[in-house]
């Protein structure tokens, strides 16, 4: 379904990007399985074959959608990188309110779309599962950074906190369900730091 806009729609140079955007747009909007590939080619607006030269499947089109996602910082993940904030800040920011005009709310990228391919073989889930690996690794680091007593047990409980409040965010499409999940963080940090009990 082609989008109404009062500005003329461009097309030629920019395609890919164009694609990945309204992909990004659709996919977070109705889901990647939801979507056709029609319907991104309107949105962008490119012709399908402009699409199919670019992404051949739209197998292609959604692993290049989600490394768009991991390479841009804006993922639940991103904030893990930023070497300007404090690393016990980085893993606290995990539960922080996604993006104010996020409406609905959404989950995590990466396990909304192992959810869609749930087939653990599957290109898409394969690399969703790299990402929640990566995230466990970054968080990882970032205890051992700090001190922190048994880092590796110590971060498998702060992403799995981070993923059931981002997942539970999206189902009760509440921005700040993150909170409670924070005060848990907290609680675990203070816990584990060195001199704790």
């Amino acid at each position: 379904m082609a989008t109404t806009t009062t500005a003329p729609q461009q097309r030629g140079r920019g395609g890919r990007e164009r694609i990945l955007a309204a992909a990004a747009q659709l996919f977070a909007a109705q889901g990647i399985n939801a979507t056709g590939m029609e319907q991104v080619a309107d949105q962008a607006p490119v012709s399908k074959r402009t699409l199919y030269a670019h992404f051949r499947t739209k197998n292609d089109l959604v692993l290049a959608h989600l490394a768009n996602l991991a390479s841009s910082g804006a993922t639940l993940e991103g904030v893990l990188t930023r070497e300007d904030i404090p690393p016990r800040e980085r893993i606290l920011r995990l539960f922080d309110q996604p993006a104010a005009d996020a409406v609905p709310v959404r989950g995590c990228p990466f396990i909304d779309a192992a959810a869609e391919f749930p087939d653990p073989k599957s290109a898409v889930h394969s690399y969703a599962r790299e990402q929640k690996l990566r995230m466990v690794e970054l968080v990882t680091a970032l205890v051992t950074e700090l001190g922190c007593q048994e880092p590796a047990a110590l971060a498998e409980q702060l992403v799995t906190l981070a993923d059931g409040a981002a997942s539970r965010a999206m189902v009760l499409d509440d921005a700040d369900y993150g909170r409670y999940a924070r005060a848990a963080a907290e609680v675990l940090l203070e816990r584990a730091l060195p001199g704790a009990d």
